[in-house]
């Protein structure tokens, strides 16, 4: 199991929300490069990067931060927010991304997915972020009336590989993964599930990684100083 720091930029800081409320934003780093640098030095063999202002937006608006990471370090980002139309994303992957997320785009756009997977194929994740078990979309502003399963197995027949779910509820909190939907979700398709939000501990760690899932991605926890990272992957064994 990949485990996966993550770094939310917001204004070209890293921050943490709660419960993906924008309002409730704290700085958690102020140097986005030194932050990545200092994952890679821990052992991370991956980072996750979301881009707060851009999933609002509709358009990266910390794309020099992102890219600064990229240029510096050595192991691979995976990164979403405001991702919405083909030429944003093949500028991303020629920049040397070598994840996309597409959340929003996702549900409002399945041609542009569609294309995506043709030209891409691995290289795309789905971000299924759900409230109550209900899609969520624009930042987590609006909330659709499509379950989560159901986005999932749809995303699954457009040959997408990876999925990252997040239940809004449990992200930045602290109170643990919801464990029960991403075993769900885990029991309905056969895409790699990588889980977002809520974790909180090594013994989180651990429960997660008897799921049998492709990753976990975190970062209250790490920043808090909750978790070590370097003993995440030492779990994860990834």
């Amino acid at each position: 199991m990949i485990v996966f720091p993550a770094i939310d930029l917001k204004g070209k800081k890293c921050v943490r929300l709660y419960q993906g409320d924008m309002n409730s934003s704290h700085v958690v780093a102020e140097d986005v490069l030194k932050t990545a640098q200092k994952f890679q030095s821990q052992g991370a063999k991956y980072i996750h990067m979301v881009d707060l202002d851009g999933a609002i937006k509709g358009e990266p608006g910390n794309i020099e931060n992102v890219l600064e990471v990229v240029k510096n370090v050595d192991i691979p980002l995976q990164f979403g927010g405001g991702v919405r139309d083909m030429g944003t994303l093949d500028y991303l992957i020629k920049q040397g991304i070598n994840r996309v997320v597409l959340g929003t785009t996702a549900l409002k756009d399945v041609n542009m997915v569609k294309e995506a997977i043709k030209k891409y194929g691995k290289k795309i994740a789905i971000g299924i972020d759900a409230k109550n078990e209900n899609v969520a979309v624009d930042g987590w502003k609006n909330v659709s009336s499509i379950n989560y399963i159901e986005m999932a197995r749809n995303m699954e027949e457009l040959g997408v590989k990876t999925i990252i779910f997040t239940d809004i509820s449990r992200d930045g909190t602290l109170k643990g993964p919801n464990l029960q939907q991403l075993k769900k979700l885990k029991n309905n398709t056969k895409c790699n599930i990588i889980a977002s939000g809520g974790v909180k501990n090594i013994q989180d760690v651990k429960e997660l990684k008897e799921l049998d899932l492709y990753g976990v991605i975190i970062g209250k926890a790490i920043y808090s100083g909750d978790i070590s990272l370097k003993q995440a992957i030492e779990i994860g064994g990834n």
